[in-house]
């Protein structure tokens, strides 16, 4: 496990083990740091190993490996939609299955979080990637609730809309040069900059959710209203979405 540092070794730790440094500041009992990639089975199946070997069954998962994508379906390539399938969807699955599969074996309950997005019912002619992965990953939620309820583990899909997280910085937008894609990167964090929805609100929401063991939880006032949309007024969602963005 990671040990306490200094500031200035703090400034050198990567993300992750930043934000364990951060959660032991913030008063965890403890926390530490381990990478992965999600979309690797086998890198999942050795990390699973090594948390229940070395740390026991976990109470809570949380699922939030993302990935951002933007673009016209024509301009999406396979390779594109490999890419965000295996992080937004495969991630989940595989965490799910190493995880779960182990809290259900140990028969005392426990909770799985599966970070989706207002993108999984809201439909959007700039995200058909991205938002496909999200629904599939509420639909996976929803699923895998029903099967899990008779053995005291309940599982949220957490909806968020547009949150102020450094996913910007990493999305790409098909269809364009380099160029193109740095000016859009740009634009969007800055609008995600303004729009500044802390994600230690989804932190709360996830919180919540686990407490009173909810199913699906928008984050944000625009996912609350596109879930309303979707549900009551599906042809609304369906023309705002014919709204082309202008990034």
């Amino acid at each position: 496990r990671p040990t306490r540092r200094n500031a200035l070794e703090s400034d050198q730790q990567s993300p992750p083990e930043r934000r364990a440094e951060l959660s032991r500041q913030a008063g965890a009992a403890d926390a530490w740091a381990e990478t992965a990639d999600v979309s690797d089975e086998q890198a999942m199946e050795k990390l699973a190993e090594k948390v229940h070997r070395e740390y026991g069954v976990l109470d809570v998962l949380v699922n939030n490996a993302g990935i951002g994508l933007s673009g016209s379906f024509f301009t999406t390539t396979t390779q594109d939609w490999r890419q965000v399938l295996d992080v937004n969807l495969w991630g989940v699955i595989h965490g799910c299955r190493l995880f779960g599969a182990r809290m259900a074996e140990r028969a005392q309950g426990g909770h799985i979080v599966n970070v989706a997005s207002a993108a999984a019912y809201q439909p959007s002619r700039a995200l058909p990637a991205y938002s496909t992965s999200k629904a599939a990953v509420l639909m996976l939620s929803e699923c895998l609730r029903a099967e899990l309820a008779s053995q005291r583990i309940g599982v949220t899909a957490i909806c968020p809309g547009f949150i102020n997280t450094n996913i910007t910085s990493t999305a790409r937008f098909t269809g364009v040069d380099e160029e193109e894609q740095r000016r859009r990167r740009k634009r969007s964090a800055r609008l995600y900059g303004m729009r500044n929805y802390p994600p230690e609100k989804v932190a709360s929401a996830i919180l919540e959710a686990v407490a009173h063991n909810r199913a699906v939880v928008p984050v944000t006032p625009e996912a609350r209203g596109m879930r309303v949309l979707s549900r009551l007024a599906p042809g609304v969602a369906r023309r705002i979405a014919r709204v082309e963005p202008k990034l």
